[in-house]
C-alpha cells in the first residue's frame, strides 16, 4: 500500500483531471470499458474497493476482512456496496453470515487480483521499500524463536520500516491451519505438510541429537535402547512427527521407555539441563550448551528424521514484502548461513 497524499483541498474537477489515466487503468483491470466517463472513474474505483472485494472473497466474511484490513465492518460493507452500485452488478450474495461470489463477482475476482499485483509491482519498481506499509502476519515454529527469529525481525525492520510484524508461535499443524484459513500471511514451519501452499521456500534441515547432563548416563561407548529405559525421555508434543517416530522406534525395540511430551521445547530443554531426563532435540538449539559442557551428546545411533523447514505462503496476489521476507528467512536459517 502507498502513503496517500492529502487531497481534501483539491476540487472534484481537478481530481478528475489528475486521475483519469490511472482510473482508466483500474477500470479496464476490473473489466470495465476504457470509455467510462472520467468523472465516474474518479469517484468509483480505488485500491480500497479492490482490496475489500478480494479480501472478502478470500475470507468469506465481512468481519474477518475488516480485521485483516484494519478497519470496521461497516466500512467494508460500504466499499462493497459502492463498488456494486457503480459497476451496476451484484458481486456477492450474503445470507446468515456467509458470503458467496455471484457469477459476475467470480469473473471479476482475477482482474481485481491482477490490478492489486500491478500496483505492488509498481511500488517495488520504485526501489523505495518505505512505500510498503501494513501488517505481516507471521507464524513460526518454536525452534525458529530460539535460533534465528531475532536477526530476521531486525532485518525486516531495517528493510521495510513501515511493515509491522504480528507474530504467532505455535505447532506446525496449527500454523498450517491458520495459513490456509488466511489468518496468517507467511509461516516458517517444519513438515511433513498435508496440503500444498501456493509457494514454499526451503529453509533447510535441522538434525537431531540425544543429550543429557554430564555423568547422567554412566554407560560408556555406544548405547542400546535398554540403556535409555531408566530415564524419562523428554520430547515434542504428541501430535507431532518426531513424537510419533520416537514412539514407533521404541515400540519396535520392545523396550518400555517413558516418553514425556511437551508442546514447549524451551521447557523441555530446561528439564534436561536440570537433570530431569534425557532428550532428543534439534542440534541447532543445543550448540552453545554442548560447546560449554553443560550438556553432553549421547552415542545412540537412531534419531528421528531431521526437521525439514520451509517458508510457506498462500496469498494471491503475494505482496513483495512477503516474498522478500521469505528470502531473508532462507538466508538466515542456519542450514543456509555462510
Amino acid at each position: 500500500m502507498l502513503h496517500k497524499p492529502d487531497i481534501s483541498h483539491v476540487s472534484d474537477k481537478e481530481i478528475c483531471s489528475r486521475l483519469t489515466n490511472s482510473q482508466k487503468y483500474c477500470a479496464v483491470g476490473a473489466g470495465l470499458s476504457a470509455d467510462t466517463p472520467a468523472h465516474i472513474e474518479a469517484r468509483m474505483l480505488n485500491l480500497k474497493h479492490l482490496e475489500a472485494f478480494v479480501t472478502v472473497a478470500d475470507l468469506g466474511s465481512f468481519r474477518r476482512a475488516a480485521a485483516r484490513l484494519n478497519t470496521t465492518q461497516p466500512n467494508i460493507s460500504n466499499r462493497i456496496a459502492q463498488l456494486e452500485q457503480l459497476l451496476g452488478v451484484r458481486l456477492m450474495d450474503r445470507d446468515a453470515g456467509s458470503v458467496r461470489l455471484t457469477a459476475k463477482g467470480t469473473s471479476l475476482l482475477e482482474p481485481a487480483r491482477a490490478s492489486l499485483a500491478s500496483i505492488d509491482g509498481f511500488i517495488a519498481a520504485a526501489k523505495d521499500e518505505t512505500l510498503f506499509n501494513g501488517a505481516l502476519r507471521l507464524g513460526v515454529s518454536e525452534l525458529v524463536t530460539h535460533t534465528w527469529l531475532q536477526p530476521f525481525l531486525l532485518e525486516m525492520k531495517a528493510r521495510f520500516p513501515n511493515i509491522y510484524v504480528e507474530l504467532t508461535v505455535d505447532l506446525s499443524a496449527n500454523l498450517s491451519h491458520a495459513l490456509f484459513s488466511r489468518e496468517l500471511d507467511l509461516v516458517f514451519q517444519s513438515g511433513p505438510f498435508d496440503r500444498k501452499s501456493r509457494q514454499s521456500i526451503p529453509l533447510g534441515q535441522y538434525p537431531y541429537v540425544w543429550v543429557a547432563t554430564p555423568g547422567q548416563v554412566a554407560v560408556e561407548g555406544p548405547l542400546g535402547p535398554e540403556d535409555l529405559t531408566p530415564f524419562p525421555i523428554l520430547t515434542h508434543a504428541r501430535n507431532t512427527a518426531p513424537y510419533r517416530q520416537l514412539a514407533d522406534h521404541f515400540h519396535q525395540t520392545q523396550q518400555a521407555v517413558r516418553l514425556v511430551p511437551s508442546s514447549n521445547i524451551a521447557a523441555c530443554l530446561q528439564m534436561v539441563k536440570d537433570g530431569l531426563g534425557i532428550a532428543c532435540l534439534p542440534h541447532e538449539m543445543l550448540t552453545h550448551l554442548l560447546a560449554s559442557g553443560r550438556l553432553c551428546a549421547l552415542d545412540y545411533t537412531w534419531c528421528p528424521d531431521a526437521l525439514q523447514f520451509a517458508a510457506r505462503f498462500d496469498c494471491d496476489p503475494v505482496p513483495t514484502y512477503i516474498t522478500e521476507a521469505a528470502g531473508i528467512a532462507q538466508r538466515l536459517s542456519p542450514p543456509h548461513r555462510a
